[in-house]
């Protein structure tokens, strides 16, 4: 999403604003018209596709102890509700995460680093504000295939990789 598509803005402002406030980004979605809705849903969905990397797969593994096909959903929902600054950086660099404070509260038994609800919020609104499902189904988006020449598994790859992440979570 680029800083000149005002959904991905809006969708951006939306997550700040139920950051700062501690409610429901559905809630507040909710509010909106349903056109906002909608769009809200394909930004959710093309940032949920731009997420699906190997690199941020290994990066949650590290972080939440391991990690199954719904939980890397999870956890790119949860990187969603970090906002736009840390989302923007762990695409970029996935080891970034090591300096996000959920992050290194994770690695002292914090706990893991997940948010199902996020993937739903545009459903959850649409059906609040409207009394109407909005899609049935997954994603609107396709999800890219993940890079063939990284094993999300293999410890030394990770580690060169995610190097921050890895010493962050082995020690």
């Amino acid at each position: 999403m680029t800083d000149e598509d005002p959904a991905a803005t809006r969708f951006w402002q939306l997550i700040d604003s139920a950051r700062a406030s501690g409610g429901s980004a559905a809630e507040l979605l909710a509010g909106r018209p349903r056109d906002e809705i909608v769009a809200a849903r394909h930004t959710l969905d093309g940032l949920l596709a731009t997420a699906h990397r190997s690199t941020l797969w290994a990066a949650a593994c590290l972080v939440n102890g391991g990690c199954s096909d719904d939980g890397f959903d999870y956890f790119r929902g949860w990187l969603l509700t970090q906002g736009r600054t840390v989302f923007e950086a762990a695409i970029a660099d996935p080891d970034s995460l090591a300096d996000v404070p959920a992050v290194r509260a994770a690695a002292a038994g914090g706990g893991e680093l997940e948010c199902e609800d996020v993937l739903y919020l545009a459903t959850t609104a649409h059906l609040t504000a409207t009394g109407e499902p909005l899609l049935a189904g997954g994603l609107l988006t396709r999800l890219p295939p993940l890079e063939p020449d990284f094993d999300v598994e293999d410890p030394d790859e990770v580690r060169e990789r995610l190097p921050r992440l890895a010493e962050l979570f082995e020690s």
